[in-house]
């Protein structure tokens, strides 16, 4: 059937549906969109309040108002601080990072983002910081992996999106990288350096000399980009020539790679899936959407907002969770909606605002979020039951959203439901 569309997104949505001979859902109601595009936007339910106005609004483009509205709070930034602070591990560690430490990491990221930087730039600095881990926030980047390696593998994993882990002592089995591309990328950050401040607990990072070696033909590996060219590192550091490569308009990989995590925040999948796997052998479910996305989040000179924006508006974020007999069965296509598990800060929140009840969290003051806890180490019973992501590591799947009886049990008879009603809670609906 000939089908409605919104935006580019139908577009290559309804196409690759088309192939298939799947017809999308519905749409899904003013009731069920409401509450979706809360949570999804601002991690909250819509007060009783927001959503009858809502409802009773007769405005066609009523959708697209709540959208801009809701982008532009406070809340909407708090997500994806979230979101993008697990991702780059910020929290205490050991000797490593204090708590000031991560604490300031953790508000120069809220603060690029809430002044909507384009995300290029926010990777561009991050990865050029040089200076003490206080008065450089972004330094600490380089402060929570001291090994060369791991940092080189956790650039790639996070801003590329692709997993090079195997490269390390063989070739990679399932993609195109070789051992030798491994170390080339790895020279990049073999100069990066780290002392004492004045102040015990502050790191200076700066960059000095090293070498990365390939240990099977031990011979000093070239700095290359990875699937790139070699560049001129007479021209500038090698962390600004890779800074610089990594986040220029034409590469091939960090749009994409960001493109796909936003993408994968609203369907609870990516069109490459795992996010951070990207190889030959797992291509995205929609090369045309994807690269669709890409091109745009270049074009929108890499605002990520106005990219969110788009897939919120879009016919296909807004389909039912109710399937035909065409597509029941589809798990990839995005031809509806699926019914997703809440993040466990989300959660948390969300059971605080139904009961209005606040919580307290360490280093913030009483009514404060969940999705607003700086440091990953910060962390409390419910938390750690529903899967909230530790930051050891930079891989996705650090967020658990697998059910568990732990977790029913909890709900029914924990403290964190039972004591909020006690404190005299009010359940709304």
């Amino acid at each position: 059937p000939a089908l409605p569309v919104l935006n580019y997104i139908d577009t290559h949505v309804h196409e690759k549906l088309h192939k298939l001979r799947v017809i999308p859902s519905e749409v899904c109601d003013d009731s069920v969109f409401i509450r979706r595009i809360h949570l999804d936007l601002v991690g909250r339910i819509p007060t009783p309040e927001e959503r009858s106005a809502f409802l009773k609004d007769t405005n066609p483009k009523k959708r697209e108002a709540i959208v801009n509205q809701l982008i532009e709070t406070k809340d909407f930034t708090e997500i994806w601080v979230m979101k993008w602070a697990e991702l780059l591990q910020i929290r205490t560690f050991q000797n490593q990072v204090s708590y000031k430490a991560a604490l300031l990491y953790h508000n120069w990221l809220r603060a690029k983002i809430a002044a909507n930087t384009p995300f290029n730039e926010i990777v561009r600095e991050l990865l050029m910081s040089k200076g003490g881990t206080f008065s450089t926030p972004a330094t600490n980047f380089f402060q929570v992996e001291l090994e060369t390696k791991k940092l080189t593998e956790n650039v790639a994993q996070v801003f590329m999106g692709t997993r090079i882990q195997c490269a390390q002592c063989h070739n990679h089995p399932f993609d195109r990288w070789t051992m030798e591309e491994y170390y080339q990328f790895a020279a990049f950050f073999a100069q990066v350096k780290r002392k004492k401040a004045e102040d015990p607990r502050e790191q200076i990072i700066y960059d000095g000399s090293g070498e990365m070696q390939n240990p099977l033909t031990k011979k000093t590996a070239v700095p290359k980009f990875l699937g790139g060219e070699v560049p001129d590192t007479s021209k500038a550091s090698r962390r600004e020539l890779v800074a610089g490569w990594l986040s220029a308009p034409d590469n091939p990989w960090f749009a994409r790679n960001v493109a796909n995590i936003i993408w994968s925040h609203f369907f609870g999948l990516g069109i490459v899936e795992p996010v951070d796997d990207v190889r030959v052998s797992n291509p995205p479910s929609n090369p045309e959407l994807l690269d669709a996305l890409s091109k745009n989040f270049v074009d929108y000179n890499f605002d990520f907002k106005r990219l969110v924006r788009d897939i919120c508006v879009s016919r296909t974020y807004q389909l039912s969770t109710h399937t035909n007999p065409t597509n029941i069965s589809d798990t990839r296509n995005f031809s509806h909606a699926t019914v997703r598990r809440l993040r466990a800060e989300i959660l948390l929140d969300v059971i605080s605002q139904a009961t209005n009840t606040e919580n307290k969290f360490k280093g913030l003051p009483k009514g404060a979020k969940a999705v607003q806890i700086a440091d990953g180490n910060t962390s409390t019973y419910f938390l750690k039951t529903f899967g909230r992501a530790t930051r050891e590591t930079v891989c996705s799947c650090e967020v658990k959203m697998d059910p568990s009886l732990s977790q029913a049990l909890h709900l029914l008879n924990g403290d964190t439901v039972n004591n909020r009603i006690k404190q005299g809670g009010v359940v709304r609906g």
